[in-house]
């Protein structure tokens, strides 16, 4: 039974005008050297700057295998709850999001988990790098973990951080690890929260 295994990990951090700044190359060389250890077939990213030269990096590690920009994981709101649905806390976030936002953004999400969140239809165990934002991997996470849409909401990773979900088929899937930073050191480590809420 051939297994899908997803590495996922955010992008490197970032500046305001979304390239990597001297901390984010370093977690991105870290995430490489580890995932070098592993028989990664591709590593996909996202189109956007930050994600794109933290893929880059990346691949240097593991140079077998290709680097593929792949739209799906760009940045995205995936689903915005119905506005009689919507708990008041959560309302002032989606200030600005008109239905149509709302749609695409909806839209892109579900062509994420058509492409990434299914086993293998046979052959070989696959081994991929999926180099992404903050809210695609909660998409991702709560579809693995089969949760109601609402609870992408609030799921958040750091920068550099591995999250990795198996995929078999006709099992359900399974959640290996979520914002793993084993492999930065403490000064690198929660780097895309607000400093209030860093542990």
């Amino acid at each position: 039974m051939a297994v899908r295994h997803l590495y996922i990990a955010r992008h490197g951090a970032a500046d305001a005008f979304g390239e990597l700044t001297s901390a984010g190359q370093r977690q991105a060389n870290l995430l490489g050297e580890r995932l070098a250890r592993l028989p990664i077939n591709t590593v996909w990213h996202s189109p956007l700057p930050r994600a794109a030269d933290t893929a880059l990096t990346i691949a240097r590690h593991v140079a077998s295998a290709p680097l593929i920009k792949a739209q799906e994981l760009i940045d995205h709101v995936p689903w915005v709850p119905p506005n009689d649905e919507m708990p008041s806390t959560m309302r002032g976030f989606f200030d600005g999001f008109g239905r149509d936002d709302a749609a695409e953004g909806h839209r892109i999400a579900t062509t994420l988990i058509e492409k990434f969140a299914a086993a293998p239809a046979a052959g070989d165990d696959t081994h991929e790098v999926l180099i992404t934002h903050d809210y695609p991997i909660a998409w991702l996470l709560r579809h693995a973990l089969e949760t109601p849409p609402i609870r992408w909401f609030g799921i958040s990773s750091a920068n550099a951080a591995l999250t990795v979900i198996e995929f078999r088929p006709e099992h359900a899937a399974t959640l290996v690890m979520f914002n793993d930073m084993s492999h930065l050191p403490v000064e690198l480590r929660w780097t895309g929260f607000p400093p209030r809420i860093r542990p």
